[in-house]
């Protein structure tokens, strides 16, 4: 039994609240049972200097976690004047999940930024920062073209994550902070809308897995990608 009483193929309580930001161009926050995550996207009028002239814009990612998202208060990175490793890895798959399902040309020379900051933390943030951030890119693109900044919306298609374990044998869909911390396998999947995969993450915590468990799990993301879309589908209502 999940200590959470969950299902192996349950995700947790999904809430997804938009506009939530007064001043960003699309905002969201999505909240992935016990995990909170403020998104807001942020529109600049030109491409980053090395992209200039090229005739296709940007969509860039910065994520953090405040300092009482956890138990116990962390330092603010900014204030330590450089950001961890993890901080890095997590806000460039942010970036590199987004880009994979928008038209970089259909925005034209411009930057869009995303900013993932994480209110509280019980596992799974960078899942929920990726699903929440594409509903804050989405409402971004709405707002361009509405004001006819550009003609129609640069988003392909939809694009999501969660995360799969192996917990005391068996694998399990979206993981909590108290069966992140047990894992076997930890796994983090980026699926697009249409069952595409974006990146999978996967790595041996305290046992190696076969190929079979990697296929178990990653048929648990594929179901809980599909929720998550339809959940994305139901907040653009």
């Amino acid at each position: 039994m999940r200590p959470s009483k969950r299902a192996a193929d349950e995700l947790r309580t999904i809430s997804i609240e938009r506009k939530v930001a007064r001043y960003a161009e699309g905002s969201c926050l999505i909240k992935f049972g016990s995990t909170h995550v403020l998104c807001t996207a942020s529109l600049e009028d030109k491409p980053p200097p090395w992209l200039r002239g090229q005739g296709r814009g940007w969509i860039t990612a910065e994520y953090a976690m405040l300092p009482r998202a956890t138990h116990t208060r962390s330092r603010r990175e900014s204030s330590s004047g450089k950001q961890s490793g993890r901080t890095h890895e997590i806000q460039r798959l942010i970036g590199r999940s987004l880009r994979a399902v928008t038209n970089l040309q259909g925005m034209g020379e411009r930057q869009i930024t995303i900013d993932c900051d994480v209110i509280q933390a019980d596992g799974g943030t960078r899942t929920a920062a990726i699903t929440g951030a594409w509903i804050a890119l989405n409402d971004c693109f709405d707002w361009m073209r509405s004001r006819s900044i550009v003609k129609e919306n640069p988003l392909r298609d939809k694009v999501a994550a969660v995360s799969c374990g192996i917990v005391g044998g068996e694998a399990v869909l979206d993981l909590d902070y108290a069966e992140d911390s047990e894992a076997q396998t930890d796994a983090n999947f980026v699926i697009s809308g249409a069952g595409a995969l974006v990146e999978v993450q996967a790595s041996a915590e305290g046992a190696v897995f076969t190929e079979a468990e990697l296929n178990t799990m990653l048929g648990l993301a594929k179901g809980g990608i599909a929720r998550l879309v339809e959940f994305q589908k139901q907040a653009l209502v």
